[in-house]
């Protein structure tokens, strides 16, 4: 049995499977969380994980320094290609998160050391279910949404960052019964 979310599709069970849950600290790969997750608001996760590979190449492989130099002619070429969600807030702030990025990891060394700056051992336990659902923030969601917007991200809102959190491990997000949670 793995989380129920993940038995929607191939690519969800792949996913779940082989890479959500497990830390990340490759600055590409993080912001390519981060990027891919703000490109999901208000849409399926399915959605967007079928568009992923368009992602990669339509940004550079999420070369932060290539995707900061991006003209807004770049960016206008992406935003007609139709292997990626063609809205235009998300698509630029993929620009400016780059930017953004590039002045946290210059500062703050990575991406990764910046995130878990914001857990302590207890917040990784936190259970994945309340009363009314799955966990969709956290107080440590909310303070790392507040501080990225901050620094100059967009598209990282709260249930965003909790989501990030969830797929790099910094919370266990498997639900109870998941044969995944053991490797935790």
């Amino acid at each position: 049995m793995r989380c129920a979310w993940a038995e929607q599709s191939d690519a969800e069970r792949v996913y779940h499977d082989t890479e959500w849950g497990l830390p990340i600290h490759d600055d590409r790969k993080l912001f390519e969380l981060i990027t891919l997750r703000g490109a999901a608001a208000g849409l399926t996760w399915r959605t967007v994980l079928a568009k992923r590979e368009r992602y990669r190449r339509v940004f550079h492989d999420y070369d932060l320094a290539r995707i900061a130099a991006m003209t807004d002619d770049d960016l206008a070429v992406v935003r007609r290609d139709r292997g990626i969600i063609r809205h235009r807030l998300k698509i630029a702030s993929v620009r400016g998160n780059a930017r953004a990025g590039l002045r946290l990891i210059e500062s703050e060394g990575s991406l990764f050391t910046f995130l878990c700056a914001f857990l302590d051992s207890e917040s990784a336990r936190i259970a994945p279910r309340t009363a009314f659902g799955m966990r969709a923030r956290s107080d440590e969601s909310d303070v790392m949404s507040a501080i990225l917007y901050k620094r100059g991200f967009r598209f990282a809102g709260t249930a965003i960052c909790y989501a990030v959190m969830q797929a790099t491990g910094m919370v266990d997000g498997h639900e109870t019964g998941c044969q995944h949670r053991a490797c935790r």
